[in-house]
């Protein structure tokens, strides 16, 4: 996909999305005898199937083609040494670690499949218990392919270079200062979009939603030897092997603060009907496997569910602190959370500190 339209989206968190590319694609019922213009009904599951009702994760896709319409799965024919979602058998120290920062790869055609690499982590995607946090860095976009990950959720943090994430639901934009979930079983796949260098002076915090959204995304721009531009990427993963990401409950802070439902964004229907050889990269228990297929993957023409890829303006965030004396605990500052079998206890926090600098 080149061309770059405006994208657009909807608003919530765990809402019961719909939507359709083409008028009169979504049926009236899950799965039909017949779907309006012969495509195949398909539920994405991201719970059982029996689980409570308000805990419930799962959509219907109506696509042209089948996803099960592709070769066997064999072995990836580039073994990621560095890609684990098992940390049974890891290095333990009781040290605090820290690293700088990775390099964007010198060597030409790294896409966000070959540039991940895993960091650190806990627990075991077997298990279905732990997580696992990767780093990415990579110079070219994923062209006819696409990524599923079997073993739990993705929350993308780019840290620089914007991205277009294609989804089986529609289109996600992220730049630094925002972030993307993906969840399991949902396949994507990454472009690297142009922007202005990160160099550039950062915007001083915005006074409204308006600005918020007029703010340009932040990339980082290359020389190629021969004078052209070359695009690049590097950020953070945080991989939830257990459950899936959920807004905190506020307590005593009240009916408003923190991270507001309103202010997450999900995809409009949007499809592609193509003709070629892709190749569908799928993560099993960090392995890496692929198959071929002569279509497309993104051929899904209208949905509905609450089982859905989404993004989030980390600016939108609204802070609660102190005001008087002492410093409260960092779980004030949680944008997502991912519960564990332990009342109050979390698997997996991703926090956001902001402050505010006045000069005068």
């Amino acid at each position: 996909m080149n061309q770059h339209k405006p994208v657009r989206y909807q608003h919530g968190f765990g809402n019961e999305f719909q939507g359709e590319a083409i008028p009169g694609a979504l049926p009236a019922q899950n799965s039909p005898k017949v779907c309006p213009y012969g495509l195949y009904a398909e539920q994405l599951s991201g719970t059982a199937f029996t689980v409570p009702r308000k805990e419930q994760r799962r959509s219907w896709l109506y696509r042209i083609m089948p996803s099960v319409t592709h070769e066997p799965f064999h072995p990836h024919s580039f073994p990621n040494e560095s890609l684990t979602a098992d940390f049974s058998g890891g290095v333990i120290t009781p040290n605090q670690l820290r690293w700088r920062p990775f390099p964007i790869p010198g060597e030409p055609g790294v896409d966000f499949v070959r540039g991940t690499t895993t960091l650190c982590g806990a627990g075991s995607a077997a298990m279905k218990d732990g997580f696992a946090i990767h780093v990415y860095a990579c110079n070219t976009s994923m062209q006819d392919a696409s990524f599923t990950n079997a073993d739990g959720d993705y929350l993308i943090v780019p840290q620089f270079g914007a991205l277009r994430i294609l989804t089986e639901f529609g289109l996600l934009e992220v730049a630094p200062s925002e972030i993307a979930v993906i969840g399991r079983g949902m396949r994507f796949a990454v472009e690297l979009l142009p922007g202005p260098s990160p160099d550039a002076a950062s915007p001083s915090r915005p006074n409204s939603m308006d600005s918020v959204a007029s703010q340009p995304a932040s990339s980082q721009s290359l020389s190629r030897k021969d004078g052209g531009p070359s695009l690049a990427a590097r950020g953070y993963i945080l991989e939830v092997f257990s459950g899936h990401f959920q807004l905190p409950d506020l307590g005593p802070i009240g009916a408003n603060g923190l991270a507001a439902p309103r202010d997450f964004q999900a995809p409009v229907a949007w499809y592609e009907d193509r003709a070629a050889n892709f190749t569908t990269h799928h993560k099993f228990e960090g392995q890496l496997f692929s198959a071929s297929q002569p279509f497309s993957p993104f051929n899904v023409v209208a949905w509905h569910g609450n089982y859905v890829p989404y993004k989030y303006d980390l600016r939108k965030f609204c802070p609660v602190n102190a005001v008087s004396f002492d410093h409260p605990d960092p779980s004030i500052f949680t944008v997502l959370t991912v519960p564990s079998s332990v009342p109050g206890v979390r698997s997996a926090m991703h926090t956001v500190h902001t402050w505010n600098t006045y000069v005068t």
